[in-house]
């Protein structure tokens, strides 16, 4: 599983024109499936995503979690986090999660963190999205599963 986590000020997530997700402050997070991820694997990323402090404190230290500032979350599947660059100019995907999976742990990360933070908003699976940002720093974290 792979999660792209970006610092925001805002983002917002869009399909077919209509804004189907929008926070404030907070982590706007890319999420990918790969095939052999589980719902163990899902509670790993989750505990690592939520506790992460990549906040400034007083004193312009990164020392802060989503909760300390009052966060947000806004969650957002992409199977192309998985694309294989290694033969020719198109990506394979051959290691990304089959569609049922993918979606049943994207719910299931969804759900489980709508339970530690107040506001969690989402895009919409498998939908062609609209993603806009205003990342703050910038700052991007990748978090893989295979590297926890």
């Amino acid at each position: 599983m792979r999660f792209v986590i970006q610092r925001v000020l805002e983002s917002s997530v869009s399909v077919d024109g209509e804004v189907v997700g929008q926070i404030g402050k907070g982590f706007m997070v890319l999420i990918g499936v790969g095939s052999g991820d589980t719902r163990e694997t899902a509670d790993k990323m989750i505990k690592k995503l939520i506790g992460m402090r990549i906040f400034e404190d007083e004193n312009g230290k990164t020392n802060l979690n989503l909760e300390s500032v009052g966060g947000s979350l806004l969650l957002i599947s992409q199977f192309t986090l998985y694309a294989d660059c290694k033969r020719g100019n198109r990506p394979g995907f051959t290691d990304a999660g089959a569609p049922d999976l993918a979606e049943e742990l994207y719910e299931y990360i969804i759900s489980e963190c709508r339970k530690s933070v107040p506001v969690v908003e989402r895009g919409v699976f498998g939908a062609d999205m609209k993603v806009s940002l205003v990342n703050d720093g910038p700052f991007t974290v990748i978090l893989d599963s295979e590297k926890l």
